[in-house]
């Protein structure tokens, strides 16, 4: 099994070492996060769950290279995070460009990543595919429903090949239904990509679902309160099937128990 630190240089390794984030100066200085540490090997779909304001989206802006630590490092395959190039990114909200088709939108990305002009096309009908939107390219982004425009978030930060695939609560806006059919893809992706996940959010359910780990964060400021590896098969099992295993069932619970405790 590799050590930590060689964890921490292969492409898709995710070092997080001592790492803390403060807020503001003085005595209006907030802890926000830490100190974590976690080292994330290279095809890990790694989930942060925690309470509204445990640090979770403030870890994940710092994987992301959106902001620096205040202390500690983090470092992927070997390097700091570069926004773009380190990672691709999808929010809470799609924020596609309006004026774009989904095609375009797409394109843009594929453009910054460099893809080239000729290959571009095949490229977006691909990703499209890849997400369950073939055919299209050619609507605007009105015209297709909240579930499809995250989709078509997912394919554009899948449009450069990046080592990690950054979620922050990206399905906490849409109806049941909906989330639970971009669980499915979100997981399925990571399955095919072998990207390494870290995947935000607020709920067991999620977590226990999509998770090959599970590090639940306490309340501010957030610490590692779980952290715990999951044994439960990530391809060959219906969807279904595996949300009515006792096993999953288990593991929901237990997530949902540390949550509750890390908040208290």
């Amino acid at each position: 099994m590799p050590s930590s630190s060689d964890v921490g240089t292969q492409r898709g390794g995710l070092r997080i070492a001592g790492v803390e984030h403060r807020y503001g100066e003085g005595r209006d200085q907030v802890t926000a996060l830490g100190p974590v540490d976690l080292d994330v090997e290279p095809g890990a779909f790694l989930v942060l769950v925690g309470a509204s304001g445990c640090g979770k989206s403030t870890l994940l802006r710092l994987i992301a290279g959106f902001e620096e630590p205040s202390s500690g490092e983090v470092k992927i395959s070997g390097g700091a995070p570069t926004p773009g190039v380190t990672s691709g990114v999808v929010f809470q909200q799609p924020r596609l460009f309006p004026w774009r088709t989904v095609g375009g939108n797409v394109d843009l990305a594929l453009k910054y990543a460099n893809v080239p002009r000729e290959r571009r096309t095949e490229r977006r009908d691909q990703l499209l595919a890849r997400v369950g939107l073939e055919g299209t390219a050619g609507r605007k982004i009105w015209e297709i429903s909240g579930g499809q425009q995250q989709r078509v978030a997912i394919a554009r930060a899948l449009a450069a090949e990046t080592p990690l695939f950054l979620l922050d609560e990206p399905f906490a806006a849409l109806d049941a239904l909906t989330r639970e059919r971009l669980q499915e893809d979100v997981r399925q992706v990571s399955a095919e990509t072998g990207r390494t996940t870290v995947f935000v959010t607020h709920s067991a359910d999620e977590a226990a679902f999509l998770g090959s780990r599970i590090v639940v964060l306490t309340r501010r400021p957030g610490q590692v309160a779980l952290d715990l590896p999951v044994d439960l098969p990530r391809t060959g099992i219906d969807p279904d099937e595996l949300r009515r295993s006792p096993e999953y069932t288990r593991l929901r619970a237990e997530v949902g128990r540390a949550v509750k405790a890390a908040a208290a």
